[in-house]
């Protein structure tokens, strides 16, 4: 039954792991040595086994990566399909639109033919449509030159109109300040009709003391004759001289004041002396 066993595993580990058990050779070892052999064999067995499960780890992992690895491939594959059948339907729709454009197009196909056959100016159709280019980049050409004008235009609008806005603030503050001298004039001549009015006043009020100064002056030399033919002499003071004949008058006035006094009280003198005597 071990003899049995024993050969089972040889042939087991020689078909899985690929390991040559060495036969015996030697039936004479003792049983120590036979123990050690085996405990050899089995470290061998052993070692071989780890290999072999670092292999088939090693192997699991590269079919795992390989699988998803696959995977990826199989989405980024089935993607670019979903985008390439995409482009395809798009390129079949501009197709049938490019197809069903040239069907429409057809008829100016025609049209050109029958203008080449009516036409003495065109031998072919590109000639026409050559034609048609130069009457269309002539036209672009016109347009950008009028774009250009109405360009150049608006600027000198926008000019024109800076310049108004500028005279009209120039009249604006020109008004400002016109107004400004009428507001200062109006006052001037309001303060003038005061200093006119005050100098008609003092016209009359001059022309007023100078009749009354000529009338005190008619006065004056009136009551001057009056003390002349009084005292029956002539002074020699001018008529104009009023001052001095005033001076006159007032030592008149002042004598015949003191006339007047010694006569009052002489009289008042005599009056006592008549009372005072017996009769």
């Amino acid at each position: 039954m071990a003899g049995n066993l024993e050969d089972y595993f040889r042939k087991t580990f020689e078909d899985k792991l690929l390991i040559k058990i060495p036969e015996q050779e030697d039936d004479h070892l003792s049983p120590a040595t036979r123990l050690l052999e085996k405990r050899r064999e089995m470290s061998e067995v052993e070692v071989a086994l780890n290999c072999q499960k670092e292999e088939n780890d090693s192997k699991r992992l590269r079919a795992i990566k390989k699988a998803t690895d696959e995977k990826e491939m199989t989405k980024v594959k089935v993607k670019e399909i979903e985008r390439l059948n995409v482009d395809i339907l798009q390129i079949v729709n501009e197709r049938n639109r490019l197809q069903s454009k040239m069907e429409k197009h057809v008829i100016f196909s025609k049209f050109l033919e029958k203008t080449v056959e009516s036409a003495e100016e065109f031998q072919e159709i590109r000639e026409i449509i050559t034609r048609y280019d130069t009457l269309c980049a002539t036209h672009d050409y016109l347009m950008k030159k009028e774009a250009k004008s109405q360009d150049g235009t608006e600027q000198e609008k926008a000019k024109l109109k800076k310049f108004i806005e500028e005279k009209n603030n120039e009249v604006l503050s020109y008004n400002n300040t016109l107004a400004e001298l009428v507001t200062q004039l109006d006052k001037v001549q309001s303060e003038a009709v005061k200093w006119e009015s005050r100098w008609m006043h003092i016209k009359n009020t001059a022309a007023k003391k100078t009749l009354l100064l000529g009338r005190i002056k008619m006065a004056t030399h009136n009551l001057y004759q009056l003390i002349n033919k009084s005292k029956k002499q002539e002074f020699e003071v001018q008529v104009e001289e009023t001052v001095d004949q005033l001076n006159v008058i007032q030592q008149f006035i002042l004598d015949l004041s003191n006339i007047t006094a010694d006569i009052r009280k002489a009289d008042t003198i005599g009056a006592s002396i008549v009372v005072s005597t017996p009769v």
